[in-house]
């Protein structure tokens, strides 16, 4: 395999100085079968996968594959490399803020160009989860696997303790002025080291044990799970269009109020200050040690919440925001296949296996994540309901329409770079909200790049 285009090969190692070492890829052929690679990240998916390979084996005897995982970080820094290295795997799992980029940078393969993925129809998945695998071009770089939204997990017993039942919460509304009845929940569960509650007369916001709310170090430009879901409920989208928008929309009014008010929890003592915990204690750690009441998470961490020992868990729907219902991002995770693939055929044989209800229904009975078919969503909500825990707080929100699609964009990571000193001293306190007017103008630019 060879990068045919010059400039490919230049533009990728730039963004990696020397990250070559410990790259592993390369289909072959041996013993008679052909061998592809599949890298993957997630190692709580790996299990399932696995099973779903060996069926996908038994299927195809002349085809062996390799599965590789590695941690986030490490996975997308080889994943780059390899494409230098001419060692990239022929399948992949890609993420929706990535792979614009690598379709720009053109190592990936159109899937509609392979005879074995052509027959795969949008209906197939879950409402929208194909579309956003469609590139600005109109054609296909990812099979959907999965799909993710945001709820609330909160610990039942600090609800109690507070006075509040578990409809209330589910009922609970918001907006950006005073936060709605969201906010009096947040105050009522927060607690300070001398046992006043954030709505008592006394309450010391400089002294708390109990936040009402945890939050995520990932403060990103996309928000998923912190600012996001008051955001989108007041009607507001981050750009000008669903899918490949070309302009962002962070000089919005409706966006500014809600990213104030979500940063104000913290002034009112409701919320950990920015970098409080490190980076090192996340939302579901936060929960566990009691140290906060509630949580706002993606379903991917599901299987880590159902496991926490000191939890008696609870999962919510989100707030009810201005537009009369909760809004969730609605993400998803697809597999992809490397330009350079030596073996084509067999790489799209096993993505077509991977997307389809045989391999689904496997990870859905698992119930590590949704899976994108239907069917497979269906086997995940069974096994969490036999284990006594309702998750359709997660699905309800695409069964009902009530989700807002991830931005997909070209130059993801220059935006990320550019966004996130502004957002950091803006989560700080340091920096105004209406900062990010003359940071959007700038994203803008970077936007309309060709």
């Amino acid at each position: 395999m060879s990068l045919r285009r010059p400039s490919i090969r230049r533009a990728l190692t730039a963004t990696l100085a020397a990250c070559m070492i410990g790259v592993t890829g390369c289909s072959s052929q041996a013993g008679g079968k052909t061998s592809i690679d599949y890298w993957l990240w997630d190692a709580n998916q790996l299990p399932s996968y696995a099973k779903c390979i060996a069926k996908f084996e038994d299927k195809n005897p002349d085809i062996n594959v390799r599965i590789n995982q590695l941690g986030w970080s490490d996975y997308w820094t080889k994943l780059t490399a390899s494409f230098v290295a001419d060692s990239a795997p022929d399948v992949f799992t890609n993420h929706l803020g990535r792979y614009p980029e690598l379709v720009k940078l053109g190592v990936l393969q159109p899937l509609d160009e392979l005879p074995e993925l052509k027959s795969i129809k949008d209906t197939d998945y879950e409402p929208g989860l194909a579309k956003l695998w469609t590139g600005s071009d109109g054609h296909r770089y990812g099979v959907p696997k999965d799909y993710d939204t945001v709820s609330i997990m909160y610990d039942k017993t600090k609800l109690q303790a507070a006075g509040i039942t578990d409809a209330e919460l589910a009922s609970a509304t918001w907006n950006p002025t005073d936060g709605g009845s969201f906010e009096k929940i947040l105050a009522k569960l927060t607690v300070d080291k001398n046992g006043k509650r954030g709505d008592q007369k006394g309450f010391d916001k400089t002294n708390v044990k109990q936040y009402g709310l945890g939050v995520d170090k990932n403060f990103d430009y996309t928000g998923q799970t912190n600012w996001s879901p008051f955001a989108l409920s007041t009607g507001w989208y981050y750009t000008n269009k669903p899918t490949w928008g070309t302009e962002f929309n962070y000089d919005n009014q409706q966006f500014q109020n809600s990213l104030g008010w979500y940063v104000g929890l913290s002034k009112k003592g409701y919320m950990p200050r920015y970098g409080q915990f490190g980076q090192s204690v996340t939302t579901d750690q936060q929960l566990a040690s009691g140290q906060v009441a509630l949580s706002l998470n993606g379903s991917w961490m599901l299987r880590t919440y159902a496991n926490l020992k000191t939890v008696k868990l609870g999962i919510s729907p989100l707030p009810s925001g201005p537009v009369g219902h909760p809004v969730s991002l609605y993400n998803g995770l697809g597999d992809s296949i490397s330009k350079f693939s030596k073996h084509k055929t067999e790489a799209a044989k096993l993505v077509a296996f991977l997307g389809s209800d045989d391999c689904q229904n496997i990870v859905g009975t698992d119930a590590v994540v949704f899976p994108a078919r239907p069917a497979g969503t269906a086997k995940a909500i069974e096994t969490y309901r036999q284990k006594g825990l309702d998750v359709t707080p997660f699905t309800d929100r695409v069964k009902k329409g009530q989700t807002a699609l991830y931005p997909l964009v070209y130059h993801g990571s220059e935006i990320s770079s550019l966004m996130q000193p502004t957002l950091d001293s803006v989560w700080i306190g340091s920096t105004p909200v209406s900062a990010l007017t003359g940071v959007n103008t700038k994203v803008n630019a970077i936007l309309a790049e060709k």
